[in-house]
Parts: structure tokens; C-alpha cells; sequence
């Protein structure tokens, strides 16, 4: 993975927790200092879901995120070519899609995405990919957010629903034990 991505390419799920969670701050903290781009199937995802969920707005306000329509013949081949791994009859994924097609086809992009199918879909076509825990750990490393900070923020992700590969207080541990961070 490049060391220094200067594009992040963010889909509607860690955008959608971070927001109901409170914790959109963090997430801009964590990203301050590069291009972060949401396709417009995101936007799309995210304005309609704001009806119905009002902390979306948060999200579509954002001034440092940057919405970006799919819309040159390479972004929409890459699309289509997502679209017909990753969607079925019940339409969804089409975030996913539109992520990888951004990040697949603009240079020092990585996309941030948890979606484990859509993960390997892009990882097959060599898109950078970076999970949202992978995120948090690297803030940790950079020295941008502390153990402690993350696993309250990991801890109100759990709260809200948001699948993590751990219980409440054990986001130190895995991390740790899956080589996320050192032990201090």
C-alpha cells in the first residue's frame, strides 16, 4: 500500500457510523491533510437516507468532502464492471461500486470500505484498500489519536451496530493481536 495516499475515497458505511456515532470529527482529524471524494452513488445513498436518518446531514455538509459525479468512459467501465460483481436483483452495493470505480481510476487513491465481498472485488483489480479499522490504527501510529480515544470511538461504532471483529473494550487487544499496533 502507498504510504502516503493523497486521496481518500470513502463509502457510505464508515461515513454513515462515524456520523450517527458522533465521531465524524475524528474521522476528519484522521484524514486532515488529503482529498477525500465520495462518488455521487454515495451522495445519492447518503440524501436519501437523510430523510430517515437526520445525522446524515452531517455527512452531505461536510465542507471537506468532496462529492465527484462517475461520469469519464474509464470510471464507468470500472463501475460496470463492479456493478456486475457486486449487485444483485436487491440493488445494493452500488456504493461499493461507485468507491472502487472512483479510487480505481484516480491516481494515489485508496478506497475505505468494509464491505468484505466489495473488498476482494477490488483487491482482485488492484484498487489500495483500507478498512476503517485500519484507519483508526494508522491515526494511532501517526500519532493523531490515542489507544484509549480509538477504543471509545470502536466502542460507540459496536454500540450503533457497526460489525467489528471484537466486543466492546477489546479494540486494544485485537489490535495488538492482529498486528494493527505494538504493545506498550
Amino acid at each position: 500500500m502507498n504510504p502516503d495516499p493523497q486521496v481518500y475515497v470513502l463509502d457510505t458505511g464508515p461515513l454513515s457510523i462515524f456520523a450517527r456515532s458522533q465521531w465524524l470529527g475524528a474521522l476528519k482529524a484522521i484524514l486532515h491533510g488529503v482529498r477525500v471524494l465520495i462518488p455521487d452513488v454515495v451522495a445519492d445513498e447518503l440524501r436519501n437516507g437523510a430523510g430517515r436518518y437526520s445525522f446524515l446531514h452531517a455527512v452531505l455538509e461536510a465542507d471537506w468532502i468532496e462529492e465527484v459525479p462517475l461520469n469519464t468512459p474509464e470510471q464507468l467501465a470500472a463501475f460496470a464492471a463492479y456493478e456486475q460483481r457486486l449487485v444483485g436483483s436487491n440493488g445494493r452495493n452500488l456504493g461499493e461500486c461507485g468507491v472502487l470505480a472512483l479510487a480505481e481510476t484516480t491516481p494515489q487513491a485508496v478506497a475505505v470500505l468494509d464491505d468484505r465481498v466489495a473488498f476482494q472485488a477490488g483487491r482482485d483489480r488492484g484498487v489500495q484498500i483500507r478498512r476503517t479499522l485500519g484507519l483508526l490504527c494508522d491515526a494511532i501510529r501517526k500519532g493523531l489519536l490515542t489507544v484509549p480515544l480509538v477504543s471509545a470511538i470502536a466502542d460507540d461504532l459496536l454500540m450503533n451496530h457497526y460489525r467489528l471483529p471484537f466486543q466492546p473494550g477489546d479494540f486494544a487487544r485485537w489490535a495488538v493481536q492482529e498486528g494493527g499496533l505494538t504493545e506498550s
